[in-house]
């Protein structure tokens, strides 16, 4: 119970920070001469970079960053994932088929090297590397949908809506799309911590956010050359990074708990 309270407030610092972000836009991005490379101790409350601008404002505009790019890239894969995977259940046929070649083709490479390899041909930016991950993500919710859509599609309520001549449209939208909430929903919770993870990861490898946007993976990778100097530029936005990745996991695994029918 304590660990799921550190969560929910680890995870109200990360939003916290996101909102604020653009507010500090001016100090985050200032170059300061005369302040480089400040440990904790000597200016607080994180330090310096090595361009003399605060960590800590450098570290909410990375929390924006990571914020942004897990909701939209959580919320276009949700949505596209979730209406293919619907139709290809209760459509089936050829249709069917083609989804699943196409899915089993995405999961027979792994994703995240399938993201790097879309960032490298699409370039670097913000808007390519969501849609890399986008093109990526989809895939799992396209699975689950169709998945559960085929346990769905032979329930009474749908087979009396088919009876009665209810449209595909109307039973799709107000009998099945319901139902799939819970596990979309818990799906989506520990998409946006593999999002948060793999923009990190493009940015680190230079195929995300560009300078003089801050990302906590461009922070990592700029910082890696001082680390025996100044280890702070490595250590605060990596243990931010891990603390967050581990509260939204832990946040999908109580609302997977309380979602559960059988607790």
């Amino acid at each position: 119970m304590m660990l799921r309270s550190w969560s929910f407030f680890i995870i109200g610092c990360w939003v916290v920070m996101a909102l604020i972000a653009p507010m500090l836009t001016n100090i985050a991005d200032t170059i300061d001469l005369d302040k480089l490379l400040l440990s904790p101790f000597n200016y607080g409350p994180l330090g310096t970079d090595e361009l003399g601008r605060p960590m800590w404002a450098r570290l909410a505009s990375g929390a924006q960053t990571s914020a942004w790019v897990a909701l939209l890239v959580v919320g276009i894969s949700a949505s596209i994932g979730t209406l293919i995977g619907m139709l290809s259940a209760y459509l089936g046929g050829w249709f069917d088929r083609s989804v699943r070649w196409v899915i089993d083709a995405f999961l027979a490479f792994p994703h995240l090297l399938l993201a790097i390899a879309l960032a490298a041909v699409l370039g670097a930016g913000i808007g390519n590397l969501v849609l890399a991950l986008t093109v990526v993500g989809w895939v799992g919710y396209a699975r689950l949908a169709r998945g559960q859509t085929l346990s769905l599609r032979s329930r009474y309520h749908v087979l009396a809506a088919q009876a009665l001549g209810v449209s595909k449209r109307t039973i799709l939208w107000r009998h099945i799309l319901p139902l799939l909430f819970a596990p979309l929903a818990i799906e989506a919770t520990f998409g946006i911590a593999g999002a948060v993870i793999a923009e990190a990861g493009l940015s680190f490898l230079g195929l995300g956010v560009q300078p003089p946007n801050a990302s906590w993976g461009s922070m990592i990778r700029e910082g890696a050359r001082y680390i025996l100097t100044a280890p702070h530029l490595v250590l605060v936005p990596g243990i931010t990074l891990m603390l967050v990745i581990l509260a939204v996991n832990r946040f999908g695994d109580a609302l997977r708990d309380k979602l559960d029918v059988r607790q």
